[in-house]
């Protein structure tokens, strides 16, 4: 696996210099949200946070590209909004390129834009980290960072909730795993949809 360092200098290279600030950024949040809530693996998290967006910049056909020829099958939505697959491709890209072989490092670049069914809790730290990194600027976000370091499932509630009312407010497709998650959340913790 490369060091941080080098990490670092292909992310400068292959990020616009904002996405690159926002990757320190996911860095440190992820690395005091897994201080927060399992000090073993604050390793791991700053290496998913560093890495998270290392395909954020290719275009659209690059990901469809890329990710089909890794053997995945490009879903419908991912077909119409193929910005989705930047977080598989940057799975791909840290395995095949940065030689990281964790698994949960891996899953949690990989899901860290839809969330999945069952998240653990690097990947629950990666998707709250990319959401609330210092430079994210949207209403409800001091919400978001206060529960983050409260409650880790119903910062991710909220965070699901947001995404959705978004994505519908734009007139976009919702993914299924971003709604599976959120039910798989809301069924399997102690949390409640409001009424």
């Amino acid at each position: 696996m490369w060091d941080e360092e080098t990490i670092l200098n292909y992310l400068k290279v292959n990020l616009k210099e904002s996405r690159f600030k926002h990757s320190l950024g996911v860095r440190d949040v992820a690395e005091k949200l897994a201080i927060k809530y399992d000090k073993s693996l604050v390793q791991k998290a700053k290496i998913a946070g560093i890495v998270h967006d290392c395909a954020k910049n290719l275009s659209n056909d690059k990901l469809i590209q890329m990710v089909r020829q890794e053997g995945y099958i490009v879903d419908e939505v991912s077909q119409k909004q193929p910005q989705l697959l930047h977080g598989l491709a940057g799975a791909i890209i840290a395995e095949k390129v940065m030689n990281i072989k964790d698994r949960d490092i891996l899953n949690s670049i990989k899901f860290h834009t839809t969330g999945k069914r069952n998240m653990t809790t690097l990947e629950k730290i990666i998707y709250i980290g990319d959401y609330i990194e210092p430079s994210r600027n949207f209403n409800g976000v001091e919400n978001l960072r206060e529960a983050a370091f409260e409650d880790l499932d119903k910062a991710l509630i909220m965070a699901f909730d947001n995404t959705i009312n978004y994505v519908i407010s734009k007139g976009e497709l919702l993914h299924g795993d971003t709604i599976a998650a959120r039910n798989y959340a809301i069924i399997n913790g102690k949390l409640k949809v409001e009424e």
